[in-house]
């Protein structure tokens, strides 16, 4: 999410603007964050423990068996 959001911030505020100063584009910065801080709404997962689990258990194995078959 962090990756995202100094993405979003570089491409939506900072790549296009122009800057005089060290102040300027800390104010654009400040900014953004406060624009998109009001707009923000927390993540709430949706998928279940179990179900994340048995994915997990099932990428583990299939890794597993291409690690083995490269060994051979």
């Amino acid at each position: 999410m962090v990756k995202q959001f100094s993405r979003d911030l570089t491409i939506e505020r900072l790549r296009n603007g122009v800057f005089r100063s060290v102040p300027e584009l800390i104010a654009a910065t400040e900014d953004y964050i406060s624009l998109h801080h009001h707009f923000l709404q927390p993540f709430a997962w949706t998928a279940k423990f179990h179900a994340i689990l048995a994915k997990v258990v099932c990428a583990d194995s299939r890794l597993s068996s291409k690690q083995n078959e490269a060994l051979h």
